[in-house]
């Protein structure tokens, strides 16, 4: 019905807006209904149903480009240079067991779903299928490059791969409002894992005293510097990743596998540097004084709602059987992480994280980072970039394993 961008980003916006103005109202349904509904869920889950309903069509939208591309690695500028690197270090080792934890449930979690379903409906598992599911692999542990690696590697067909998308991004988005919603219910989750949080409860309150101790009144002149760093950054980041990945495919093409020849991690790679070189100057700290990293979580949230208007609900009932595949997978992704955030008592935070930067990688990581609090958003950052760098070796580990499990049952 819309094609128009501009008017797709007004209906946005208003969502945006509506949810912000209802989420800090004093009407007691509102503060009972934000008890249970996270309110950065529907700044996810809204944008969906204009694409469930055929309000929109992504596909033929460029605004989910622009937010990932300018918006997010502005944002990522924003909230790294005022980032407390030396609090987030501390954190400790717990966030990377996570991490890793994260990375071997998709690992295994393929072929082992390939076996549960095999006990329930043996045409789902059979065939190529595993061929296919090793694209998914590829993008929940990596990212976009890493799945197109492992449609190359194993010789993946393009109606299969299509439906293989599907799977990836249903599958995914459920995946990250699952972890949304438990980011609303963060001290009861860290009580039942019996988490040790004073860390990062530490870290949030530094920054909280930072920003009440040196908070300013905004002025224009802060406003352009802030847009300055931001974009100036992103410009710079896309002027090397436009000569890096270019001459890597080309002198050295099979780095490919490794995602060293896609400009979106080198973007990413970039940004991530220039805005840590810029956080040790004081001058670019200062920013934060005018709310940089406000800036920075209000362009998160545009492109939260433009990831969720890339999904399609009814796409579900398309290919429920491949579906069942990717939620059972996640589902074993799920159980591993659990299992061991409650052996090593790690925070909601940390398990949330770790699986994201996985699953979700660059684009989404910093999104659930945030939603426990804006401070801890370079820590989503940092992981997703390392899942970009193991994606290819543990997509292909896991598809050598879902293929054994294939031979298995065929």
């Amino acid at each position: 019905m819309i094609t128009n961008d501009a008017v797709i980003m007004g209906l946005l916006a208003v969502i945006l807006g509506g949810v912000f103005i209802t989420e800090n109202s004093s009407n007691p349904f509102w503060k009972k209904f934000y008890t249970f509904i996270p309110g950065l869920l529907l700044c996810y889950f809204l944008p969906s149903l204009l694409n469930s309903f055929g309000i929109i069509t992504p596909s033929d939208s460029k605004l989910y480009f622009v937010a990932s591309r300018y918006l997010l690695p502005a944002a990522l500028v924003l909230l790294i240079i005022s980032a407390d690197l030396k609090k987030i270090i501390g954190l400790g080792p717990k966030a990377l067991i996570m991490f890793f934890t994260g990375t071997i449930g998709i690992i295994i979690g393929g072929p082992i779903a390939i076996l549960l379903i095999d006990q329930f409906d043996p045409n789902l598992v059979q065939g190529d299928v595993w061929r296919g599911l090793t694209t998914v692999a590829g993008s929940w542990i990596g990212g976009g490059a890493n799945q197109a690696a492992m449609k190359e590697v194993f010789n993946v067909n393009n109606e299969l791969f299509s439906a293989m998308i599907t799977v990836d991004v249903i599958c995914a988005n459920i995946w990250m409002a699952i972890l949304l919603i438990m980011a609303g219910r963060q001290k009861k989750v860290d009580k039942w894992l019996k988490a040790d949080t004073s860390a990062i409860e530490e870290l949030k309150v530094t920054v909280s005293k930072y920003e009440k101790e040196n908070a300013r009144p905004i002025s224009t002149n802060d406003t352009m510097k802030i847009i300055a760093i931001g974009f100036g950054l992103t410009g710079l980041a896309h002027f090397f990743s436009d000569i890096i990945a270019p001459w890597i495919s080309r002198t050295a093409p099979e780095l490919s596998k490794y995602s060293l020849t896609s400009g979106f991690f080198w973007l990413i790679v970039l940004v991530t540097t220039f805005a840590l070189i810029a956080s040790c100057f004081k001058s670019a700290k200062k920013l934060e004084h005018a709310g940089a990293s406000k800036i920075g979580s209000a362009f998160i949230y545009i492109l939260v709602a433009t990831i969720g208007m890339q999904m399609d609900i009814t796409a579900i009932f398309d290919n429920l059987g491949y579906f069942f595949i990717g939620i059972t997978w996640l589902t074993i992704h799920a159980v591993l992480m659990i299992v061991v955030a409650k052996l090593i008592r790690a925070p909601l935070f940390f398990m949330a994280v770790g699986s994201q930067a996985n699953v979700g990688g660059a684009a989404s990581a910093p999104v659930v980072a945030a939603a426990f609090h804006p401070a801890l958003a370079p820590v989503g950052i940092l992981l997703a970039v390392l899942g970009y760098a193991l994606g290819t070796y543990g997509a292909y580990i896991s598809g050598l394993l879902m293929q054994v499990s294939a031979g298995f049952i065929n």
